[in-house]
Protein backbone atom coordinates (compact mmCIF):
# COMPACT_ATOMS: atom_id res chain seq x y z
CA UNK A 1 0.00 0.00 0.00
CA UNK A 2 3.01 2.16 0.63
CA UNK A 3 3.68 2.54 -3.38
CA UNK A 4 0.12 2.94 -4.06
CA UNK A 5 0.25 6.02 -2.04
CA UNK A 6 3.16 7.57 -3.23
CA UNK A 7 1.95 7.45 -6.28
CA UNK A 8 -1.62 8.89 -5.06
CA UNK A 9 -0.06 11.92 -3.53
CA UNK A 10 2.89 12.58 -6.63
CA UNK A 11 -0.38 12.33 -8.87
CA UNK A 12 -2.36 15.05 -6.43
CA UNK A 13 1.56 17.09 -6.55
CA UNK A 14 1.51 17.07 -10.74
CA UNK A 15 -1.89 18.29 -10.96
CA UNK A 16 -1.54 20.94 -8.03
CA UNK A 17 1.18 21.99 -10.17
CA UNK A 18 -0.47 22.18 -13.18
CA UNK A 19 -3.40 24.25 -11.35
CA UNK A 20 -0.79 26.16 -10.17
CA UNK A 21 0.84 26.71 -13.58
CA UNK A 22 -2.17 27.34 -15.13
CA UNK A 23 -3.41 29.94 -12.77
CA UNK A 24 -0.15 32.03 -12.82
CA UNK A 25 -0.57 31.96 -16.59
CA UNK A 26 -4.10 33.08 -16.37
CA UNK A 27 -2.92 35.99 -14.52
CA UNK A 28 0.28 36.76 -16.67
CA UNK A 29 -1.95 36.95 -19.93
CA UNK A 30 -4.64 38.83 -18.09
CA UNK A 31 -2.25 41.80 -16.90
CA UNK A 32 -0.72 41.31 -20.56
CA UNK A 33 -4.56 42.45 -21.33
CA UNK A 34 -4.48 44.97 -19.17
CA UNK A 35 -1.23 46.69 -20.11
CA UNK A 36 -2.24 46.81 -23.68
CA UNK A 37 -5.85 48.25 -23.58
CA UNK A 38 -3.85 51.08 -21.57
CA UNK A 39 -1.16 51.42 -23.69
CA UNK A 40 -3.86 52.20 -26.78
CA UNK A 41 -5.40 54.44 -24.34
CA UNK A 42 -2.29 56.57 -23.91
CA UNK A 43 -1.51 56.65 -27.31
CA UNK A 44 -4.59 58.06 -28.55
CA UNK A 45 -4.32 60.82 -25.73
CA UNK A 46 -0.61 61.54 -26.90
CA UNK A 47 -2.32 62.22 -30.60
CA UNK A 48 -4.99 64.27 -28.68
CA UNK A 49 -2.52 66.02 -27.27
CA UNK A 50 -0.15 66.41 -30.02
CA UNK A 51 -3.24 68.07 -32.04
CA UNK A 52 -3.97 70.12 -28.95
CA UNK A 53 -0.58 71.80 -28.83
CA UNK A 54 -0.63 72.08 -32.36
CA UNK A 55 -3.85 74.35 -32.71
CA UNK A 56 -2.71 76.52 -29.43
CA UNK A 57 0.94 77.09 -31.38
CA UNK A 58 -1.11 78.23 -34.03
CA UNK A 59 -3.42 80.72 -32.03
CA UNK A 60 0.10 81.83 -30.42
CA UNK A 61 1.32 82.46 -33.74
CA UNK A 62 -1.59 84.46 -34.32
CA UNK A 63 -1.95 86.40 -31.65
CA UNK A 64 1.52 87.53 -31.96
CA UNK A 65 1.15 88.84 -35.17
CA UNK A 66 -1.92 90.58 -33.76
CA UNK A 67 0.51 92.29 -31.38
CA UNK A 68 2.78 93.42 -33.72
CA UNK A 69 -0.40 94.66 -36.04
CA UNK A 70 -1.40 96.63 -32.82
CA UNK A 71 1.99 98.01 -31.97
CA UNK A 72 2.30 99.19 -35.63
CA UNK A 73 -1.08 100.86 -35.43
CA UNK A 74 -0.21 102.56 -32.07
CA UNK A 75 2.95 104.36 -33.62
CA UNK A 76 0.81 104.94 -36.60
CA UNK A 77 -2.11 106.98 -34.32
CA UNK A 78 0.77 108.93 -32.72
CA UNK A 79 1.95 110.49 -35.89
CA UNK A 80 0.79 113.89 -37.70
CA UNK A 81 -0.60 112.43 -40.69
CA UNK A 82 -3.12 110.12 -38.25
CA UNK A 83 -4.56 113.30 -36.22
CA UNK A 84 -4.74 115.15 -39.47
CA UNK A 85 -6.94 112.58 -41.35
CA UNK A 86 -9.12 111.87 -37.95
CA UNK A 87 -10.07 115.56 -37.96
CA UNK A 88 -10.83 115.79 -41.54
CA UNK A 89 -12.87 112.77 -41.33
CA UNK A 90 -14.68 113.14 -38.24
CA UNK A 91 -14.15 116.91 -37.71
CA UNK A 92 -14.58 118.29 -41.21
CA UNK A 93 -11.33 120.41 -40.09
CA UNK A 94 -9.15 121.79 -43.57
CA UNK A 95 -6.22 123.26 -43.71
CA UNK A 96 -5.97 126.82 -44.49
CA UNK A 97 -6.81 127.14 -47.97
CA UNK A 98 -7.99 124.12 -48.92
CA UNK A 99 -11.29 124.06 -51.31
CA UNK A 100 -13.92 121.54 -50.16
CA UNK A 101 -16.46 120.19 -53.03
CA UNK A 102 -19.75 118.28 -51.87
CA UNK A 103 -21.93 116.32 -54.21
CA UNK A 104 -25.13 117.35 -54.36
CA UNK A 105 -27.68 114.77 -53.37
Amino acid sequence: MGIIMARRVAYRKKNQNRFGMFLVTTVIVMMLVVVAINSIELKQKLAMYKAKEQMLTEQIAEEEKRTEEIAEYEKYTQTKKYVEEVAKDKLGLVHEGEIIFKNEE
